[in-house]
């Protein structure tokens, strides 16, 4: 059951006719990426690149690049998986229907790695620089590991039952890494490595870390399941896989353990130090080493998934002792940047398997929606239910303001940047994944000067640069929405808008939201902070407070004005206004309102909202890729290029 290897989903893959063999020399800087990018957009192949510039190993990449092709790779076990969150969702179904669950205690015993001498893994070692050094944006700071498995264990408690396994960055070189001994490893806030690596700082040791590439595909997903803290990814991996994982551990001689210790690698007082952490056995790649607590060096820049480059920062940096690899390993990637991108199907994947289990974790939530489009945490829906008074004459958000702070409160869903939640009672069969439904509903419903919810100086993703705080530093908008229509959306520019001079190209993006092209903001704003008001806003806001004044006015059907630097840009398709509206901007410091008031530390507005989503000074810039590369991968292409006919 299940694929054991890489090797055997690829070979599984092409003989469904799943999988392109590409036997042209394909260069890592670049073009692999680029490559890439034009067969997952098109809904292409997997494709497995044989031949790879300078290193012996060939690449695959779009394993995942659509929702069915994944349920392809874990056909034999999303059955499994799916009676798992059954019965998560109600225990009581094993009592009543007890024939569908009978093989899952198999499962369970299935779920424990076995721990074996040797393996496929341990047959041979390499260096760094003999990996590929994929590279997949112009700007990015070195080659990266673009699908790693971080594998680490709590310091406190060693053995798989602690440990964690997630998708952190890895940088293979660039920057000021020790070529062939460092790398650079990046991991955002609410992760789990961040829980081993303080318990590591407090002993005072240094935390053993292993970056798995290639192996089963099951721990590539498992990496990036957004599991409760305590539950180990490896479990997950052989559930969703089909099998017990196997896993060992590479022999240290004495000696080698006495010098680790002389080094500072383990504490000597510890009893629980592992010499090496242990090694997926079917893995094609394992880079094994430690990070010290205190050090680290600057590591990025890198085109990322909110489709922008995060920028160089220190983060910790991993000294790299062995390199290993299987017989015949094959380097897996993917590219990331503006969504939708092959990650998108992990997010797909994740929301079928656990979307059952939401209302058992926060009762009364009964969907949430991380919006891909616009990267994920920058905007999340939620549907949830309102009956705190339902005896009263009028309904307005309450029983959604406590859901709002428990969602806020959930592991990852806490990067929320803008949280909009509704009744599901106004609209029971509103789709959530429906966005354009979901925000007209919103946005017929809202009230401006009651239903708008901040948190200021938070938290916040740590790729988002809008708020120009620095890292993990932000602020958070909950616009809650219960009860009947309060207005008719707006289709149209009302004929008599006025702009002041900077502002024009008024568009109507959907129903309700209007998009003005404001002025450039160059270099003139400074690092976010030292202002309230950008002033070109603030004349834009006392021109549409006139205009909102006027009997019956035409601003009423538009509840929503956001400022761009690009109009037609914004308005020709709902995915360009989400990743441009909610990438760019931060609510404390970019919303705004006709007729803003502030009362009781409440604030709200009478008129429209208004966003500037403009990109800012202090934002890094969007990802575009090298035009000599796209010319050269043109050809490719082309009627008599080696990838002529190839999806793309």
């Amino acid at each position: 059951m299940g694929h054991r290897s890489l090797a055997a989903a690829v070979a599984d893959l092409q003989r469904a006719g799943q999988l392109v063999r590409i036997e042209h020399e394909i260069d890592p800087h670049l073009e692999a990426a680029e490559i890439h990018r034009r067969v997952y957009a098109a809904g292409g192949p997997a494709l497995y690149f044989a031949r790879v510039a300078g290193t012996p190993f060939p690449m695959v990449s779009n394993l995942f690049g659509t929702l069915d092709r994944a349920k392809f790779l874990f056909r034999d076990a999303l059955d499994d998986v799916r009676k798992l969150v059954e019965l998560k969702t109600d225990p009581s179904n094993a009592r009543r229907r007890p024939w569908r669950y009978w093989k899952l205690p198999l499962l369970a015993w299935r779920l424990r790695p076995k721990f074996v001498r040797s393996g496929p893994i341990l047959k041979h070692t390499t260096c760094l620089s003999q990996l590929p050094q994929l590279k997949c944006w112009p700007l990015d700071g070195g080659a990266f590991v673009t699908l790693p498995q971080v594998y680490t264990e709590h310091p406190d408690a060693t053995g798989w039952m602690k440990s964690n396994l997630g998708m952190y960055r890895v940088q293979l070189s660039g920057n000021e890494y020790e070529p062939d001994r460092e790398v650079g490893l990046h991991y955002q806030i609410h992760r789990g490595i961040g829980v081993h690596h303080a318990a590591a700082v407090r002993r005072g040791e240094r935390l053993r870390v292993n970056v798995n590439v290639g192996g089963p595909p099951a721990l590539a997903v498992a990496a990036v399941m957004p599991l409760p803290e305590g539950l180990p990814e490896v479990a997950f991996a052989a559930a969703l896989g089909g099998h017990r994982l196997r896993f060992c551990v590479p022999r240290v001689r004495s000696k080698e353990l006495g010098v680790r210790r002389e080094e500072g690698a383990v504490s000597p007082h510890s009893s629980l130090f592992t010499p090496h952490l242990p090694l997926p056995a079917e893995a094609d790649f394992v880079i094994s080493g430690w990070i010290d607590p205190a050090r680290t060096k600057p590591e990025g820049p890198f085109g990322d998934h909110l489709g922008y480059y995060s920028l160089a920062h220190d983060f910790p940096v991993m000294t790299v002792d062995a390199v290993y690899h299987r017989p015949g390993a094959i380097w897996p990637f993917t590219v990331v940047g503006r969504p939708p991108q092959e990650d998108t199907t992990f997010g797909d994947l994740i929301h079928e398997l656990t979307g059952p289990i939401i209302p058992t974790v926060i009762p009364g939530l009964h969907a949430v929606h991380a919006v891909d489009a616009a990267g994920v945490h920058p905007l999340l829906l939620a549907i949830g239910s309102e009956r705190y008074v339902p005896y009263a004459g009028t309904r307005r958000p309450q029983e959604l303001l406590t859901l709002a702070n428990a969602i806020l409160g959930q592991g990852q869903l806490s990067l929320a940047k803008y949280l909009f939640i509704v009744a599901k009672e106004d609209a029971p069969d509103l789709d959530i994944h429906d966005i354009g439904a979901f925000l007209r509903h919103l946005l017929e419903r809202f009230d401006p000067e009651s239903d708008l919810h901040f948190q200021t100086r938070t938290t916040a993703d740590t790729l988002d640069y809008s708020a120009g705080m620095g890292l993990n530093a932000g602020s958070k908008l909950v616009i809650a929405a219960a009860g009947p229509k309060r207005r008719d959306l707006g289709t149209t520019v009302p004929a008599d808008l006025r702009l002041p001079d900077g502002f024009a190209d008024a568009r109507v993006v959907m129903p309700g939201v209007l998009a003005v092209r404001g002025p450039q903001l160059g270099s003139r704003i400074a690092e976010r902070g030292t202002e309230d008001e950008d002033p070109d806003i603030t004349r834009l806001l006392s021109s549409l407070h006139s205009a909102f004044r006027g009997p019956r006015s035409a601003l009423e059907g538009l509840p929503l004005i956001v400022v761009v630097d690009d109009g037609e840009f914004v308005s020709r398709a709902l995915s360009n206004f989400l990743w441009a509206v909610f990438t760019r901007s931060d609510p404390a410091n970019d919303v705004y309102g006709v007729g803003a008031f502030t009362h009781r530390k409440h604030w709200g507005c009478r008129g429209p909202l208004v966003i500037d989503a403009r990109l800012k000074p202090h934002m890094p810039p969007p990802l575009e890729g090298d035009p000599a590369v796209t010319k050269r991968v043109d050809a490719l292409f082309a009627k008599g290029g080696s990838l002529a006919g190839v999806k793309g």
